[in-house]
């Protein structure tokens, strides 16, 4: 039987993009789905294997349904990264001029992305919220009457759907790049490569003064570098917020180790959501104090003062 994917659909999205990456078609069972949360309920279910879901744009930020679905829950874990450039095509039904265009339909990330092109090239153009890149293409290639005549797609999406292009490179920034990540269940973690990262969601202690610094000391005394980290409301109540965090290593490393041991002792929630390889393959920096050795060194010192060795 092949794996099964949940991934944001209909075909063409830049998620099975990023699932292309991992698996291709005639290597696992493709299951598109209406939205990101969908894709996580459906691996917590049992009805997929596993999911790809976007996790964080280089333009607008985090995908904050995919972080505080994960940070409740049956437990899931990120797998692997992957990592796709976007740009959007702006497409019709055939016959459709760019000035007969008055409403775009778009993902809200797909609409941040573009709102100056738009501004500039469709000034006045009223935004239609899609729910993702190629829902709207799938419309599109119907024949029913929408709420919209346009709509941001990626560009393969256009041929897919049989579509008409009305601008191609549609896109404020030539260089966004969305990051997508494997998601499964706990149980597995990626031997490491020294290019990791190690995902985390951590409560503070409620009403300590000095509680933040406290956490990021568990990092920043074992030499581990945080590549993102981010506070959201934990939501039973204002003012309470966790911590989504990205750090550089592998929880197999001493370092990590140490950090989270550290983390567990300070703070009363900390929930590890995997360690796995980099999609840059970008070495991890390790200062020569906290390397591997240089934990084994201090740990066999202090071993032999307990057993009564000279210091």
């Amino acid at each position: 039987m092949l794996p099964r994917y949940a991934y944001l659909g209909p075909a063409g999205t830049f998620t099975e993009a990023a699932l292309r990456q991992v698996a291709g078609p005639d290597e696992a069972t493709y299951l598109p789905q209406a939205d990101v949360v969908a894709a996580l309920d459906a691996v917590r279910s049992g009805d997929a294997d596993y999911a790809v879901v976007a996790i964080e744009n280089s333009v607008e930020g985090a995908v904050t349904a995919v972080l505080d679905t994960l940070a409740t829950g049956e437990p899931l874990v990120l797998l692997r990264e992957m990592l796709v450039q976007v740009s959007f095509t702006l497409a019709a039904r055939g016959g459709t001029e760019l000035a007969d265009v008055g409403r775009v339909a778009a993902h809200p990330h797909a609409w941040a992305q573009c709102r100056g092109w738009l501004r500039e090239n469709l000034p006045g153009a009223v935004h239609v919220p899609s729910t993702s890149n190629t829902a709207s293409a799938s419309q599109l290639a119907g024949s029913d009457e929408l709420p919209f005549d346009a709509a941001l797609v990626p560009p393969p999406a256009v041929s897919h759907y049989g579509l008409q292009a009305l601008a191609h490179d549609v896109a404020d920034n030539g260089g966004a790049v969305t990051r997508f990540v494997l998601i499964g269940h706990p149980g597995f973690v990626p031997a490491p490569t020294g290019a990791d990262k190690t995902s985390l969601m951590v409560h503070l202690p409620d009403n300590e003064a000095g509680a933040l610094l406290t956490m990021l000391e568990q990092f920043a005394t074992r030499g581990v570098n945080l590549s993102r980290i981010e506070s959201r409301p934990i939501g039973d109540e204002l003012g309470r917020y966790s911590f989504s965090i990205d750090a550089e290593g592998h929880i197999a490393e001493a370092r990590m180790g140490e950090a989270l041991m550290g983390l567990r002792r300070v703070c009363p929630v900390v929930r590890f959501l995997g360690s796995y390889p980099r999609a840059d393959a970008a070495p991890n920096e390790v200062r020569l104090n906290t390397s591997a050795a240089a934990y084994e060194d201090a740990r066999s010192w202090v071993e032999k003062l307990r057993s009564g060795a000279a210091g």
